[in-house]
């Protein structure tokens, strides 16, 4: 057998300490092996919760599988690893310092098929590893990362488009870990709005905030859904708090009267994430008379996000909006004059794109109007994620894709990240793919003229319904 202890202490209080390392699918961000970690047990983190970690060995991959088997916050968690050759016992201890948090580490690992006599030969490499581990553990917890910027290889495959692309996929996901900087803030405190929060990306995103501690009002059409929603959140996540709001924001009356609940309850509002949205592949007209996807798509997000600028200005903090988007948009120029579609000319994935892609623009127009307000506007795209919307709108596609897409968690991934992450609020008015900025146009002929950009709100403003 072989034992190890390490020690250090962060300026972090015990229970973020506690929070962020008793959840183990943050293992890859601070453990020296760890490559990929999965929670593969229902429910909030507790006792009893369960991770499959993938860790480096080498050119290989070694499989552990843990379980929790103390639980006490924010004190203590203990975990046993299991994997082919050998088995882990690994002891975590907090205690609150006036210099923030000691964190005690011990682990002791039991070697089978023989391995066991080469203990003496192994315990340096693991002694070494420990600390690297415990040093990581250090820097995730007390070091915000600076400001993202693409990577060379991102930059290389926007230019030569078709690699562009193919990060769409769950490759280019995967491909994003081993660069990702650790994400260890909690969201106690900050209040989110999302919209479209029932079921794929939106579900998804909502889950993960409620984990970080955000207080959320979520935003669902269907009352027959409300409940179902606040209970797969608190099954998921233990939360019973979260507040429902019902709207079909593809009623512009009903995004005005949305908009006026959450103004008369006057809770400043941190995050703002616009996600709902569906592709309509047959054309059809509002009850207001406006083409559908127009409406929803862009319209509502538009008109949402104006109404709700009070609230994101009262903030003591910086607030932030989120414009989910698609990479269908990079087929896509704006034009103002053909972002409503006419029955002959009729096209979902088109009409969805080019919404998407006025909406992107939106945003580089919000965080340069908005950057004196202590506002800022990012958009993000999740790749190709295989959600309900997905496989009802295009089946065909996801018949051919199926094995690429990305589940609803990766393709929310960036969205929570944006929503979470400090440096994230220190840059405005991009495109995020993976956590890094993109750009907007694989195609340089997709790019706009100046005067669709700036007449955009304009011709927005001019489609409202006028009260009757």
């Amino acid at each position: 057998m072989i034992t190890l202890r390490e020690e250090i202490t962060v300026a972090r209080s015990v229970q973020d300490c506690f929070r962020y390392v008793a959840d183990f699918r943050t293992a890859p961000e601070w453990d020296a092996t760890a490559v990929r970690s999965r929670k593969v047990s229902e429910g909030p983190v507790g006792l009893g919760s369960q991770f499959d970690v993938d860790c480096a060995v080498g050119p290989s991959t070694l499989k552990l599988h843990y379980e929790v088997t103390e639980y006490e916050p924010w004190a203590t968690v203990a975990l046993v690893g299991k994997g082919r050759f050998f088995e882990v016992q690994d002891t975590i201890t907090f205690t609150e310092t006036d210099a923030g948090t000691r964190i005690v580490y011990c682990a002791e690992f039991t070697y089978r098929w023989g391995l066991e006599r080469l203990e003496g030969q192994l315990e340096s490499g693991m002694r070494a590893m420990g600390a690297e581990s415990l040093s990581g553990m250090k820097k995730a917890l007390e070091k915000t990362p600076s400001v993202p910027e693409i990577s060379a290889c991102s930059n290389r495959a926007d230019r030569w488009v078709a690699p562009g692309v193919a990060m769409f996929s769950r490759w280019g996901y995967q491909r994003s870990l081993p660069q990702r900087q650790p994400v260890a803030h909690f969201m106690d405190g900050q209040h989110v709005v999302l919209t479209g929060a029932n079921s794929g990306l939106g579900l998804a995103t909502a889950i993960a905030l409620a984990e970080a501690g955000a207080d959320l009002t979520l935003i669902i059409r269907d009352p027959k859904k409300q409940q179902g929603l606040l209970n797969t959140l608190e099954a998921k996540t233990g939360r019973t708090d979260v507040e429902i709001e019902l709207a079909d924001l593809g009623l512009l009356e009903e995004v005005e009267n949305l908009s006026q609940r959450l103004l008369a309850k006057g809770k400043p509002i941190d995050i703002l994430i616009n996600n709902a949205g569906a592709l309509f592949n047959t054309y059809g007209l509002t009850g207001e008379g406006l083409e559908q996807s127009f409406a929803l798509l862009l319209l509502s997000p538009w008109r949402l996000t104006r109404n709700l600028l009070p609230l994101l200005s009262a903030n003591t903090r910086t607030a932030r909006v989120i414009n989910v988007v698609s990479g269908g948009m990079y087929t896509e120029k704006l034009a103002c004059d053909r972002l409503i579609m006419n029955p002959s000319d009729y096209q979902g994935p088109r009409a969805y794109a080019r919404a998407k892609r006025a909406l992107t623009v939106l945003t580089e127009l919000w965080a340069e109007e908005w950057s004196d307000h202590d506002i800022v506007v990012n958009a993000m795209h999740p790749g190709w994620a295989d959600t309900p919307g997905v496989a009802s709108a295009l089946p065909t596609f996801r018949a051919v894709t199926r094995r690429i897409l990305r589940s609803p968690e990766e393709g929310a991934d960036t969205i929570v990240w944006m929503a979470r992450a400090k440096e994230a609020g220190n840059i405005t008015g991009k495109l995020f793919l993976d956590r890094e900025p993109r750009t907007p146009y694989l195609l340089e002929k997709t790019r706009e003229p100046a005067a669709e950009r700036h007449g955009l709100e304009a011709f927005l403003a001019q489609q409202l319904p006028r009260p009757s």
